[in-house]
């Protein structure tokens, strides 16, 4: 989501406040990286997924392409996330089939669906989930959902992901007068740039511009509609009934519905898979959790209604209302600054974490446990 415009009208006026904010936030940073406050150091690889600005840079399906690598691989994998707007029952909590939305919040039960052998856990303390996650599970693969800015988490990768207009119209915007949670100087922590686009040529002059000087690969990625999947009960019968005939599910119209922080890509993506614009495009805030009056009033219109993954698992049923989502695949494109795709890249990075995580096993084995570590962070192979 690109910044309110009142915050670029008023961006003058707010323009020193976000100075003071890029201050304390590059400040904390450095207090980390220097080892003057505590952090935790899994045993396992640790990835971040995380972003320079808030919202709809496609963070959950990055990680859940990270999951699904892994389950085809054989490796264990914990998901550390807190869990937006969610209220747990205990903490760490770890997500179930049975968990709600409102326990666990929306993304974290979106990915314990889709992928059952990977442990989701939830706790805005990930040093906590961390220690616990690792006694609990001893997982191979250590993700950390929108773990850019939590620093108390020590990490082997940093990806930091972009949308195209952190690029142009949001640069170095930070908040209050922009999207941007830290000023440009942290994106020298990044490993690899994974970009929300289709693809990086319209692009290319503004990335070699902004982000040539890291030195690090620069990845598009985008979210590709595989098929269409029932949510409600009256959506699964007309499934079942295509199903019998062996014929695809085809909506001839449909009314689109979601509360995530990048609509209009949603809409696009829509238009392009069901081969027209929905009759209505209806917007709620990012993460809205859905009434049943709110179903009924959208249904009463007698259109099938459409939603993405992250809206599905909120959708109370509504008697002869179908609702419908999208199986979605995370699909990488196009790169600059290197010569591989991002799978081999990842698996070049992944033997190289995997290298490291056994010489800190061995030293932990040596010394007393301890939470607190200041080593740093390992030199990866694009680095060297």
């Amino acid at each position: 989501m690109s910044s309110l415009p009142v915050q670029r009208a008023l961006f003058p006026l707010l323009y020193p406040f976000s100075k003071i904010y890029s201050f304390v936030m590059s400040y904390r940073r450095k207090q980390y990286e220097a080892g003057a406050k505590e952090q935790f150091s899994p045993k396992a690889p640790c990835v971040s997924v995380g972003n320079i600005s808030w919202g709809g840079s496609g963070k959950t399906p990055v990680v859940g392409w990270l999951l699904e690598w892994a389950e085809r691989y054989h490796y264990s994998p914990v998901v550390l996330t807190r869990g937006y707007k969610a209220s747990p029952p205990k903490t760490p909590y770890l997500v179930t089939a049975d968990s709600t939305a409102a326990q666990a919040g929306d993304e974290p039960v979106m990915l314990a669906n889709a992928h059952r052998k990977a442990h989701i856990v939830v706790d805005p303390i990930r040093m906590r989930s961390g220690a616990w996650a690792e006694k609990s599970f001893r997982p191979e693969l250590v993700v950390l959902d929108d773990g850019f800015q939590h620093l108390a988490v020590k990490r082997d990768l940093n990806l930091v992901l972009l949308k195209p207009d952190d690029l142009t119209t949001e640069w170095d915007r930070v908040i209050p007068a922009g999207s941007w949670r830290e000023d440009e100087s942290a994106l020298s922590q990044a490993h690899a740039f994974l970009i929300k686009t289709n693809s990086l040529a319209p692009l290319k002059s503004v990335i070699k511009e902004r982000l040539g000087k890291y030195s690090v690969p620069v990845f598009s990625f985008s979210l590709v509609p595989q098929r269409l999947v029932p949510v409600s009960e009256a959506a699964t019968e007309v499934f079942e009934k295509a199903k019998e005939k062996h014929l695809p599910v085809a909506l001839e119209n449909y009314i689109l519905f979601n509360g995530v922080g990048e609509p209009a890509q949603v809409e696009e993506t829509a238009k392009k898979f069901m081969g027209r614009s929905p009759y209505k495009h209806q917007r709620y805030a990012d993460h809205h959790t859905y009434t049943e009056a709110e179903i009924a009033e959208m249904g009463n219109v007698g259109l099938p209604l459409v939603c993405t993954p992250k809206d599905a698992v909120k959708v109370p049923d509504v008697l002869g209302i179908e609702v419908w989502t999208f199986a979605l695949r995370t699909k990488f494109g196009d790169s600059m600054f290197t010569g591989k795709t991002f799978t081999d890249w990842w698996t070049e990075q992944w033997d190289a974490m995997r290298e490291t995580s056994s010489t800190r096993k061995k030293q932990k084995q040596e010394q007393k446990p301890a939470v607190a570590t200041s080593t740093p962070r390992p030199v990866l192979k694009n680095e060297k």
